[in-house]
């Protein structure tokens, strides 16, 4: 029998696999059937080990979401409807307040394309050309997280496969639909108090911050995203998102072709520090 060609090692990262094309993403069709299941579950298995600081975000996050959920009067199932639905985070908490305010369709849409304005950005540089499957691509495109994207985007693509992309994708959605349906039924149960959750989203997002600092330390790139968020919060409090993610982005674009001008920039520079904005 073969050896299923996946690492062994806990440093290895599931690059230069036997198997792979140039750019990795053939996902271990070389070899028997065994060989490709075996191969398969090590990059489930490599996923799984990634997600765990997100689900243990996602978990109290999502039943944060879901105690609000029913503290606002709807129906517990309502969590679930959104979590598979709507699936991000921060619009979710924010389609309380539509739904329950009688909010009409035009308003939703508007609120909805401000909010999540940044994932035009971030579809720049996500790895979604390692999923063949046309279905595992609309999904991709549905669970598209700050998260998802944070895991992913910042990843040496070399050896990136599909099922690793669809399976970090699939358990960051399971973390958030297990933790909202949780706390919208205990909610709903035990009549939790719900004031002051809604803090623990920015509290992700800072840890979020933390940790991108610490995988790839570059205080100038900080610094820029400090100074763009501070004027767009100064100069339109009420759009500071959108307005701060433009600026950020316009100044890293203007940064990556003064390098590549310089001869200093590698090609991956503006994806890798648009990842690292992601908290």
């Amino acid at each position: 029998m073969s050896t299923p060609a996946f690492p062994t090692s806990e440093g290895d990262d599931g690059t230069h696999q036997a198997g792979l094309g140039p750019d990795g993403s053939h996902d271990g069709d070389a070899g028997t059937g065994h060989d490709r299941r075996a191969y398969r579950r090590h990059q489930v298995a490599l996923a799984a080990r990634d997600t765990v600081g997100v689900g243990m975000g996602y978990l109290p996050l999502g039943a944060a979401f879901g105690v609000l959920l029913s503290a606002s009067g709807l129906q517990w199932w309502w969590a679930p409807v959104f979590s598979v639905l709507i699936y991000a985070g921060s619009m979710e908490f924010l389609a309380i307040g539509l739904v329950t305010g009688g909010v009409g369709l035009a308003q939703v849409a508007a609120t909805t394309f401000f909010v999540n304005f940044r994932h035009v950005f971030y579809g720049l540089s996500f790895p979604l050309r390692k999923v063949r499957s046309g279905i595992g691509r609309l999904y991709g495109v549905h669970a598209l997280t700050d998260e998802a994207y944070a895991l992913l985007a910042t990843r040496p693509q070399q050896g990136l496969t599909g099922t690793r992309v669809l399976a970090t994708q699939i358990l960051c959605h399971l973390y958030w639909l297990t933790g909202s349906t949780v706390g919208a039924l205990l909610g709903a149960r035990l009549g939790l108090d719900a004031e002051g959750l809604g803090f623990t989203l920015t509290a992700l997002f800072v840890v979020l911050t933390i940790d991108a600092y610490r995988a790839a330390p570059d205080l100038p790139t900080l610094l820029m995203a400090l100074a763009c968020a501070g004027l767009a919060l100064a100069v339109a409090p009420g759009g500071m998102l959108v307005l701060a993610l433009t600026a950020f982005v316009v100044v890293l674009v203007a940064r990556l072709l003064l390098r590549r001008r310089d001869g200093a920039a590698p090609a991956g520079d503006l994806g890798h520090h648009v990842g690292g904005t992601d908290a």
